[in-house]
């Protein structure tokens, strides 16, 4: 009994709370012929009634696009197929007894009816091919604005749009509230103004249209896997030109990069880039630019004292040289208390000071002192701190680091496309090797003010010490001024976004580039690029090459292009490495089999012009003297050929002659290929071509079995040296 009381009591108490409907109705509504308010918002709602006679693929992308909010709903009606072929039927022949009425009195045929009676016998013939179904499509579109004037104007553009894709809208009149409802997401048709379509037709009206980053400017990026549209962007277009490049080992990140690089120095851009691993190495020589190698063997060194001599109003160019320089010397000694950062900063003032250099500018041309001098400062104050900071310095002054960053700069750019080489240095030293090539690429682009990409690989390094990540970031937001831009590239999702410095870094670039991600790194880009659930899927599963491509708002899936000639200057793959530098192995002995091929020319000439009154080189009767014909040596027509191919070398000096012997049949490999010669040697006369039952090579070079400058030429069975 006490149960039953409580069910009652509870059933009353929940027919006395309100419904989710009551929770989010309006207080109350304002309804006109022309339009709907709720609250301080209002609405008009559009139906279509007039299409275009064909529509193709993303046709309503301009209303999908549309720069205002809008509502719009879709109703697809399947038709029964039979229903629609009997009103084909009668439909045709009702045209065509139109069409031929007019015939037999003599008039002019209506087009419209002609092209009508076209389209319905094409789709009548697909229905009965069951090659189509048929449907009826209802399209709604409701606008909201906060007053009438913002609504007038706002259907004014909306208008214009849908008639540029050939639609016709019409308004809701009077039937607002119905309208409004139609469009609102519980699958409420009160409006039921139709159209005819097929599926064709039908699958063109989904409201799913892809980004495109194609503009006039810029270079090749790659491919929109979406709609194979080509990605050609120009990152100085945006608010700064900063990229930064997220990939795993093997992922194609380098490929890219270098594939940019290329096309941008086309353009005329000038490329730095900080290459940590060689990679650019052989795409550098190529090209003809420069690669400068830092290393304890390199002549080429860089003076981190060096001044920019970029003299700026309000600007204190040696203060701004001193704090980097804090910051280099923390990332050598290691942290610097405050006692010891002020210490620091007096010493590096009164080095300066010793070379005679000064807040003014005329003084800041002298030459600039080195960290020698700073050492031998230190040694000099008394306090123990200096020191310790001088005992610290050491290992740089004179100790297993000396000569790296303690002489003069005698590197230079020129080039439009310079590669500084740090790959040879140990990894305890690289990040300030890393530190000091920057800070001398940043000197040089503020002198020079022109437009620069700089591309700092496995930039991780510079993250993981607070003062090279400071540096970094201020590189990232001053570049703009001096028409820089700044491409990172890193494998090292967590190191590098595991600073709020590297995270600067990141949100700041205008571009950025996701290739395949392993499982650990793939939440923190969800979390910092918002990815959707398909996006994270494809950077886990993506293909070398395959990623995505963030430019300002947009981004696209991308698949990343190149040239057969940019691929063998780009391309990272060890085994085509490989094969391209045993070709390159080839053409060195190819040019060395022409060389000696002269040369061989060279001593039958002089035979054959000695005066008759001297004694000339004499040979063997056995072997015919060359004849000089064409500048090819070929057989005398008198001498015989021997049925096995052999070869028989003459000392044209000592008159000796040595043994014939075997000569291996010409064969192509991947060291040395059978047809690379034919094109390098001269060919002999057609006149003498070989015997059938002869085994003769056509003009292979056997570099492996016979001494320097030795040729066998095809009609010659003979090899003179």
């Amino acid at each position: 009994m006490e149960n039953k009381k409580a069910t009652e009591k509870a059933d009353q108490f929940a027919q006395g709370l309100i419904t989710i409907r009551d929770l989010i109705s309006p207080s109350g509504t304002e309804h006109d012929f022309s339009y709907f308010r709720i609250g301080k918002t209002y609405y008009r709602t559009f139906f279509i009634s007039g299409y275009p006679r064909e529509v193709g693929a993303n046709w309503l992308s301009p209303l999908i696009n549309f720069p205002h909010a809008l509502d719009i709903s879709m109703f697809y009606y399947p038709v029964d197929a039979r229903e629609v072929l009997n009103n084909l039927r009668r439909k045709i022949t009702e045209m065509e007894t139109e069409l031929n009425i007019e015939q037999q009195q003599g008039r002019i045929m209506d087009p419209s009816v002609q092209l009508a009676l076209q389209d319905a016998r094409a789709l009548q013939e697909e229905l009965v091919a069951e090659r189509e179904r048929f449907f009826q499509f209802g399209l709604y579109i409701t606008l909201p604005a906060d007053s009438v004037d913002e609504l007038d104007l706002i259907t004014k553009q909306l208008e214009s749009v849908l008639g540029s894709v050939l639609l016709i809208p019409r308004q809701t009149t009077l039937q607002m509230e119905d309208g409004f409802r139609s469009t609102l997401p519980y699958f409420l048709d009160l409006i039921r103004v139709y159209r005819n379509m097929d599926t064709t037709s039908i699958a063109t009206t989904f409201p799913f249209t892809s980004s495109s980053l194609t503009s006039n400017t810029g270079i090749l990026y790659g491919i929109n896997e979406h709609n194979a549209s080509l990605i050609i962007f120009d990152r100085y277009s945006l608010a700064n030109a900063n990229m930064v490049v997220f990939a795993k080992s093997g992922s194609g990140k380098s490929y890219f990069v270098k594939l940019e690089a290329l096309r941008s120095l086309m353009l005329g851009t000038e490329i730095i880039i900080l290459d940590p691993e060689n990679e650019y190495k052989t795409m550098t020589e190529a090209i003809g630019g420069e690669y400068i190698s830092l290393d304890f063997n390199s002549a080429s060194k860089i003076n981190p004292f060096d001044l920019s001599q970029v003299y700026e109003e309000g600007e204190d160019e040696l203060g701004l040289k001193i704090l980097t320089l804090h910051s280099l010397l923390t990332v050598m000694m290691g942290d610097l208390n405050p006692s010891e950062d002020a210490i620091l900063d007096r010493a590096l003032l009164e080095t300066y000071r010793m070379k005679g250099i000064s807040q003014d500018p005329d003084t800041q041309k002298l030459e600039p002192p080195l960290l020698e001098d700073l050492y031998k400062v230190l040694l000099g104050m008394e306090e123990q701190e200096a020191k310790s900071l001088a005992d610290r310095l050491q290992k740089f002054v004179m100790g297993s680091a000396k000569g790296l960053f303690d002489q003069h700069t005698n590197v230079d750019i020129h080039n439009t496309f310079t590669v500084f080489g740090i790959r040879d240095l140990e990894d305890s030293v690289r990040p300030i090797g890393m530190f000091v090539v920057l800070d001398y690429i940043w000197t040089r682009v503020r002198r020079d003010r022109r437009k620069r990409i700089l591309i700092v690989d496995e930039a991780w390094f510079m993250m993981r010490h607070p003062d090279s990540a400071n540096f970094m970031h201020s590189i990232a937001k001053r570049g703009r001024k001096y028409y820089l831009g700044l491409t990172t590239i890193t494998q090292d999702v967590e190191d590098f976004l595991g600073t709020e410095k590297g995270k600067a870094v990141v949100t700041n670039a205008s571009i950025t580039v996701l290739f395949k991600q392993s499982v650990s790194a793939i939440d923190n880009l969800t979390e910092l690029f918002f990815l959707s659930e398909g996006e994270r899927n494809l950077l886990l599963s993506a293909n070398v090459g395959e990623g995505l491509f963030f430019a300002g708002e947009s981004h696209v899936a991308m698949q990343v292009i190149a040239s057969s000639e940019e691929h063998e200057l780009v391309t990272t793959n060890p085994a085509e490495l490989a094969a391209i530098e045993r070709a390159k192995q080839q053409a060195e002995i190819a040019d060395d089999a022409v060389i000696g091929e002269a040369d061989i020319d060279e001593e039958f000439e002089f035979a054959t012009s000695v005066e008759p009154d001297e004694e000339a080189p004499q040979v063997d009767d056995a072997i015919p003297a060359p004849v000089i014909e064409n500048e090819a040596v070929v057989q005398s027509p008198a001498q015989p050929t021997q049925e096995n191919s052999q070869q028989a070398v003459v000392d044209t000096q000592t008159d000796n002659q040595v043994p014939p012997r075997e000569t291996p049949a010409a064969q192509g490999t991947p060291e040395q290929p059978a047809e690379l010669t034919a094109e390098m040697l001269n060919q002999a006369s057609p006149e003498q071509p070989p015997q059938p039952d002869e085994d003769i090579s056509s003009g292979q070079i056997n570099t492996e079995a016979q001494p320097e400058g030795t040729i066998t030429t095809p009609d010659d069975d003979s090899t003179t040296n």
